[in-house]
């Protein structure tokens, strides 16, 4: 933990003072977002000290010419930056002549920001004191709207307090930005008009290269106490600027509030020369419902997600704060609406990593919505990956693989690789077999085979092509190997047969030959069509199997584990219990080469088979292998603490598994890995879900049925949760004494519960 100050709360996230050195950290922490949208929280007044700007649009993106020092063949081409979009929340504030500026006034006292998870808004208030004398009550709130994700809204109130004033609000918008991640410093936006139609302003711009093209607008309206004024707009118009100054003066004690309508309309949703006109009508929209109405919509619209998504858990107030924070933050990121769209390691809170999609959706966020949600969310999510099919097998031909074999991207926006780390561009290839064992989780838990014959299979022809084609016949060994590859663990580079990854082409293979065999069976249409686009033949499956089934897995029979990767015990194994605390994280006070040699491991890698391939494992094996790897683990990867906080309860070791809960729910709230200030990290908050339904509720799918074996932490006194199961709503609520079971309406439903078969109903709920 490097930070604590955010105050436990159940359904809010509360910061209570203000600090100037913890400005960029709060700006991520409460980061508001649509699923269309989202932004940093940045102040809505002008802020002159070290603050991050950020506003990011869902899909839009800039291909940033990679910086390297030398070139290799097949390398990106670029690398794909998430793009501060256009600024739309300011809201200049200056009373008698003097801007409000926290960074420089005389004082600032009874801060309170406060995110409310429940009800969907940023809110914010403290009391001020100019440099001028003139003392003032500040009170700021603001949403995105779930209902109309083009649109967002601000109420900001002064109240002065100890004389009558002259305010006035200039609201703007602003073209003119630049992002904080960028390599050459390139123009990103290139604006073509700025506008105004009475009190409405418009700045329409399209990013360079990728063109895409984004009107942003702006709509005021303004109260006195609660009581609707009108007032004579100036205009500040520049050439990627424009503001609307709006002056009154007002009396000791009273509020004068501004009203600000805003948002993005994209061409990725309209057509470019229309952008105006649907801007309009956003705007329409907004003032035809006003603030209030807006806000209450928001309720009842985030009242609808935590129907379904809520944790409860009783008795830990951090850790309640911790999953519903998690929760809130993957449904302002992604809801399921847009099939183009999909899960940023950042969200819609910073721009490091760059890419909207990595292998963390299909390895830790796929079961979330596909619970929480319906399976149709899930699907789309692996539709995504099957319409960049053809990008894939692009990819794997630049790298010189052939016969329509596929590579997916480890960080792509349209299925393109445009990562620009060489060690993870060309050797992290375990991201390949992801895109499989989504499939495999996704008819597992839903039991919709269709996907398989409808666009699964021929994903996974391309995905075991790769395969076969990457293994090397070793002739000393007598088996196939894969030579030169990083695993999840990203502190070994260029290893050679890396557990997890050779044990996970050996199962995408056989994976693949099983669903082709049956899809020819029983869906023999399906089959004729994949077999004439890609050419599959029984001799082709037969060479799939022969490689799976002499696939060299590394392995101590001295220390009874398989390796991590060939030279893992050449190391010096000292444990992380034995490394000064000084010194951590390492990945900030280490050289890399350093790293490279050491034995620390940076997330679940030979972990992370157990976890992915649990049903191959026995527990025996599983303790000798978390006994084994966990004390190297420095948990420096944000998907680390949740596999091991899984791994953990099922062995039992509760006190471990709380503790890997708990850094995995508080790892951006507490800041464990000191970074918050670059944004959070959304698709690990996927993992902490896991924790607790996978982890501490034990669900899994045996025999085709919903299988639990549930664990209390000492720290609670009970926790309940809810799956949306084959279209059934399951709640599953576990005390110290029993576990109780219920269905919102539908059929019976067998489940097994400590291995034994119960039969729950919408009746009644079922106690064991």
């Amino acid at each position: 933990m490097n930070q604590d100050y955010i105050i436990p709360a159940p359904w809010a996230v509360i910061e209570e003072g203000f600090e100037k050195d913890r400005v960029k950290s709060s700006e991520s922490l409460f980061s508001i977002g649509n699923g269309a949208m989202g932004q940093r929280a940045n102040f809505e007044e002008a802020y002159s000290g070290k603050t991050f700007q950020g506003s990011y649009i869902g899909g839009v993106y800039y291909p940033d010419k990679t910086r390297v020092g030398w070139w290799k063949n097949g390398y990106p081409e670029y690398f794909a930056k998430v793009l501060n979009a256009p600024s739309w929340i300011g809201i200049k504030v200056t009373v008698d002549g003097e801007a409000l500026d926290l960074n420089t006034v005389k004082s600032v006292s009874k801060f309170r920001r406060e995110l409310n998870m429940k009800e969907g808004w940023l809110g914010r208030s403290f009391e001020t004191e100019l440099q001028n004398g003139t003392q003032l009550k500040v009170k700021a709130k603001r949403f995105l709207s779930l209902e109309h994700d083009e649109l967002g809204a601000i109420n900001y109130e002064v109240t002065p307090l100890n004389k009558d004033v002259s305010i006035s609000y200039e609201p703007y918008l602003d073209s003119g930005i630049t992002n904080e991640d960028t390599n050459w410093d390139d123009k990103f936006w290139n604006t073509l008009e700025v506008e105004e139609d009475g009190n409405k302003a418009y700045i329409t711009a399209h990013t360079m290269k990728t063109m895409f093209y984004v009107c942003t607008a702006m709509s005021n309206t303004f109260t006195v106490d609660g009581k609707e004024i009108s007032l004579t707009l100036k205009t500040n118009k520049a050439e990627t600027y424009i503001g609307h100054v709006y002056e009154t003066d007002i009396r000791e004690g009273e509020t004068f509030a501004i009203q600000k309508y805003a948002g993005y309309i994209t061409s990725f949703n309209h057509d470019k020369d229309e952008l105006k006109q649907a801007a309009e009508a956003v705007l329409d929209t907004a003032l035809e419902e006003g603030f209030t109405r807006l806000l209450a919509k928001q309720k009842e619209d985030w009242a609808a997600i935590w129907a379904m998504a809520d944790i409860v858990i009783d008795g830990d107030v951090k850790a309640q704060q911790g999953i519903r924070f998690n929760i809130f933050q993957l449904n302002q990121t992604y809801l399921g609406k847009d099939a183009r769209l999909n899960i940023g390691p950042k969200g819609f809170t910073g721009e490091k990593y760059g890419g909207s999609t990595y292998w963390d959706t299909e390895a830790y966020c796929l079961p979330f919505y596909m619970a929480t949600k319906d399976q149709q969310v899930a699907r789309n999510l692996l539709t995504y990956r099957y319409n960049h099919l053809e990008k894939a097998i692009e990819n794997a031909e630049k790298l010189g693989f052939k016969n329509g074999a596929a590579l997916y991207p480890m960080v792509t926006m349209n299925g393109e690789e445009c990562h620009n780390e060489w060690e993870i561009t060309f050797e992290e290839i375990h991201r390949n077999g992801a895109m499989i064992f989504a499939i495999r989780d996704y008819v597992n838990y839903t039991g919709d085979f269709s996907y398989i014959p409808e666009k699964g299979l021929e994903v996974m022809i391309g995905v075991a092509r790769f395969w076969k084609q990457r293994a090397t016949w070793s002739s000393k060994k007598e088996q196939f190997v894969i030579l030169g590859v990083t695993g999840p663990n990203e502190y070994e580079n260029n290893v050679n047969n890396n557990f997890y990854t050779n044990y996970l082409a050996k199962w995408c293979l056989n994976y693949a030959v099983e669903n082709a065999k049956k899809v020819s069976k029983e869906f023999a249409s399906d089959y004729k069509r994949i077999a004439e686009a890609t050419g599959i033949s029984n001799e082709e499956l037969n060479s799939w199997t022969e490689v799976a089934e002499k696939m060299y897995l590394p392995f101590s029979e001295e220390n009874g584990v398989y390796l991590q990767q060939d030279g893992f015990l050449d190391k010096e194994l000292v444990t992380v219990a034995d490394l000064d605390k000084a010194e951590r994280p390492i990945n900030q006070k280490w050289s890399w080469d350093r790293i490279l040699r050491s034995p620390y491991i940076k997330q679940a890698d030979t972990l992370q088979g157990f976890y992915v391939f649990e049903d191959d494992f026995s527990q025996d094996e599983l303790k000798k292998h978390f006994d084994f790897y966990e004390p190297f683990t420095v948990h420096e990867s944000s998907l680390s603490p949740c596999v091991h906080s899984i791994q953990a309860a099922k062995l039992d070791q509760m006190d471990q598994a709380y503790a890997f809960y708990l850094r995995t729910a508080r790892l951006d709230l507490d800041d464990y890995n000191k970074e918050v200030h670059e944004g959070l990290h959304i698709t690990s908050m996927a993992g902490t879900w896991l924790s607790i339904v996978a982890g501490f509720g034990g669900m899994r799918i045996k025999d085709d049925k919903l299988s639990f074996a549930p664990k209390m932490p000492k720290a609670w006194d009970g926790f309940s949760f809810k799956l949306n199961f084959r279209n059934q709503i399951v709640k599953v609520a576990v005390a110290k004494d029993k576990y109780t079971f219920s269905l919102d309406g539908g059929d019976d439903l067998d489940i097994l519960v400590d291995g034994k078969e119960i039969s729950i109903s919408a009746d009644e709920p079922t106690e064991v």
